[in-house]
């Protein structure tokens, strides 16, 4: 049966949209909310939830300008059947015939609108000074990709998504709880944007042709795929690194829990390095990083309460 067109945009939205990937921002919000509940022993739900709704609509806004930059820039369409992976390639939902360019653009407003207010509505009926952090996430996933910045075009990309999807969301969720901020807590968002930036970076290595040939010269298009995965291995030490500093300082064992995924790592690494020209075999360490960055955010928030509860 041939699809509606009404079908057909609902279709492409999803896949813009691209839920299953929300785990990026619902990490460090889970993360942040057990610690306002471990350090304060408050959790409001209520406007937790508001503010994961806002930030929602503030990543599809981000994804649908991503797309249609990528897609005019011809980044998408370089990208060959052999190299599109779940990890990679964008959404691909101008490519399949989805969406339409201006379908996108206006896709992208809309949330990103629909994000702004959700903020404004936590800034004046909840936490004003939260406004900052919800200002710098709006700038940065605006410009990830929109001209004239272009942030991911000209090799800060990977620092846009460790700061945003690390300590920008989780300090905002935090303080929309709790109303102000701790060194822990700045602490804590750390290991969580280390890991999420690593997720980034091996999920360019199967569009570096199609980058370069885009001229979209992230950091793995510049370095060299070879080199680049000397940045992999460290992403992940500063990551461990700043957990074990936390539990130094904080003289909370707890916050080793998270070294449970050292296994995930070690075996991402193994296939990166094995695997980085190959795609299809280079998938695995793609998905592994994925999932030390879930235990990392799922440690971290049982490591919060159990602060609460036994320490």
């Amino acid at each position: 049966m041939e699809k509606t067109d009404r079908s057909l945009l609902w279709e492409g939205f999803w896949q813009l949209a691209d839920p299953k990937i929300w785990i990026a921002s619902t990490v460090p919000m889970a993360v942040g909310g057990a610690l306002a509940f471990g350090l304060e022993n408050t959790f409001n739900l209520y406007w937790f939830l508001v503010s994961m709704f806002g930030i929602f609509l503030i990543e599809i806004g981000k994804n649908a300008i991503n797309e249609y930059i990528d897609y005019q820039s011809g980044v998408d369409l370089f990208v060959t059947p052999d190299k599109r992976t779940p990890f990679s390639g964008g959404k691909k939902a101008i490519v399949d015939g989805k969406l339409t360019l201006k379908q996108t653009a206006v896709i992208a407003v809309v949330t990103m609108l629909g994000g702004c207010l959700t903020g404004l509505y936590i800034v004046f009926f909840r936490e004003p000074s939260v406004i900052w952090i919800g200002m710098a996430g709006v700038f940065m996933a605006v410009f990830y990709s929109l001209p004239p910045l272009k942030l991911c075009y000209r090799g800060v990309g990977e620092l846009t998504v460790g700061f945003t999807f690390g300590p920008l969301i989780l300090l905002g969720t935090f303080l929309v709880q709790v109303g102000t901020i701790y060194s822990e807590v700045v602490l804590a968002s750390l290991p969580i944007g280390f890991i999420i930036a690593n997720v980034l970076w091996i999920n360019q290595y199967p569009d570096v042709e199609a980058d370069e040939r885009g001229k979209k010269y992230n950091l793995v298009v510049r370095l060299g795929k070879k080199r680049g995965l000397i940045v992999y291995v460290l992403l992940y030490a500063a990551a461990y690194f700043s957990l074990l500093v936390l539990a130094l300082v904080s003289s909370n064992l707890f916050w080793l829990l998270p070294f449970l995924g050292i296994p995930l790592v070690v075996r991402s690494i193994r296939v990166a390095y094995r695997s980085y020209n190959h795609v299809p075999r280079l998938v695995e360490a793609n998905a592994k990083t994925v999932q030390a960055y879930q235990l990392t955010g799922a440690t971290m928030t049982v490591a919060a309460i159990l602060t609460r509860l036994l320490v």
